[in-house]
């Protein structure tokens, strides 16, 4: 393929993801759209009938299985094993914000509202690098807080309105829309230095200069 020594290095952990988002994306897709559960069309639905101990789908607790494994190996791999990048601290509190996100939802019985943020977090993933910018903020910044936050920080209170961990919850979920939109930012940087033709090569804008790693 005559791929650069760096680039090399970088392939396993690009198909690792790859493959991982397909396969959660894909599932994703199936449980919102392909069963009989409506919370993507109607989120607010996410909090009908909700009370403490409620019993969780199998096809949600497989789902759920997947995204924790994968994010708790995230945390490992981004500290120790993946190239370290500009955004390398703020992906590693991402993953630690979207496990405990995860494992909360799971633990009091929010896992629809938590499918649907690893669906929209995901989707980028498999989407070709010219369209990434537009599905970027399509997904994350207006699908997420269209469905994920209003149902969270409006509609959970109509429904439920001694709802437990409210501020938690939502605080994290705001904290991730934060971080949405610092990686929006890196991926206008790009196609900016693209149709200025500042980059003679197609590079990773989040990626230390060579003469940045050779001072530190």
């Amino acid at each position: 393929c005559n791929l650069q020594p760096k680039d090399a290095a970088k392939m396993p952990e690009s198909a690792w993801k790859l493959l991982f988002y397909t396969l959660s994306w894909s599932y994703g897709i199936y449980l919102l759209f392909f069963t009989d559960y409506p919370f993507f069309h109607d989120p607010p639905s996410v909090f009908y009938g909700w009370k403490k101990g409620m019993d969780v789908p199998r096809d949600i607790s497989i789902a759920y299985l997947l995204q924790s494994s994968f994010y708790g190996h995230s945390i490992y791999a981004t500290a120790y094993m993946d190239t370290w990048r500009r955004d390398s601290v703020v992906m590693l509190l991402h993953h630690v914000v979207t496990l405990t996100l995860i494992s909360f939802s799971y633990a009091f019985r929010g896992e629809w509202w938590g499918e649907v943020s690893s669906l929209l977090a995901s989707s980028w993933a498999v989407n070709p690098l010219c369209s990434l910018c537009l599905h970027r903020f399509w997904f994350r910044l207006y699908w997420f807080p269209l469905k994920v936050l209003y149902a969270t920080c409006y509609s959970s209170l109509q429904s439920v309105p001694n709802i437990p961990f409210y501020f938690f919850f939502n605080a994290l979920l705001l904290v991730l829309t934060l971080m949405n939109i610092y990686w929006f930012l890196y991926i206008v940087l790009f196609v900016a230095k693209v149709l200025l033709g500042q980059l003679q090569e197609v590079s990773d804008v989040r990626e230390y200069d060579v003469e940045d790693s050779n001072k530190e």
